[in-house]
């Protein structure tokens, strides 16, 4: 499986990125796809996860509200909008793709990550 994150980048307080994830190798559908993130010295931690159809989604209480989860199947990528972001949201994000929707990090399938950095 190999997937490709983008969109990471330095803004300010209060701004907004859109991370990208694309995936080559498998039927992307089939995959619930998840962002988590990681911060110096702390462990990796949940964001967001949609199922295959869109239909359901879950965020972190920490992100709900501020970030999007969306994916366009036919493109084979899967999106963070992130909104308001916050010093505290300064991490290197990854993608994962999983058979199963959940909000553990029991993901088969990681992207390399990509840094957003907020400044206060």
């Amino acid at each position: 499986e190999h997937m490709v994150e983008s969109g990471g980048g330095f803004v300010q307080a209060g701004g907004s990125l859109r991370l990208s994830c694309t995936v080559s190798g498998r039927p992307f559908n089939f995959y619930a796809m998840a962002w988590f993130r990681q911060a110096p010295g702390k462990e990796r931690e949940f964001a967001a996860t949609i199922n295959g159809d869109s239909s359901t989604t879950y965020y972190a209480d920490s992100v709900k509200g501020r970030f999007t989860i969306s994916r366009d199947n036919a493109k084979n990528t899967v999106y963070l909008q992130m909104n308001s972001l916050k010093p505290e949201d300064t991490a290197v994000y990854f993608c994962a793709a999983g058979p199963y929707l959940v909000v553990t990090p029991d993901y088969n399938y990681w992207g390399q990550g990509t840094q957003v950095t907020v400044s206060s």
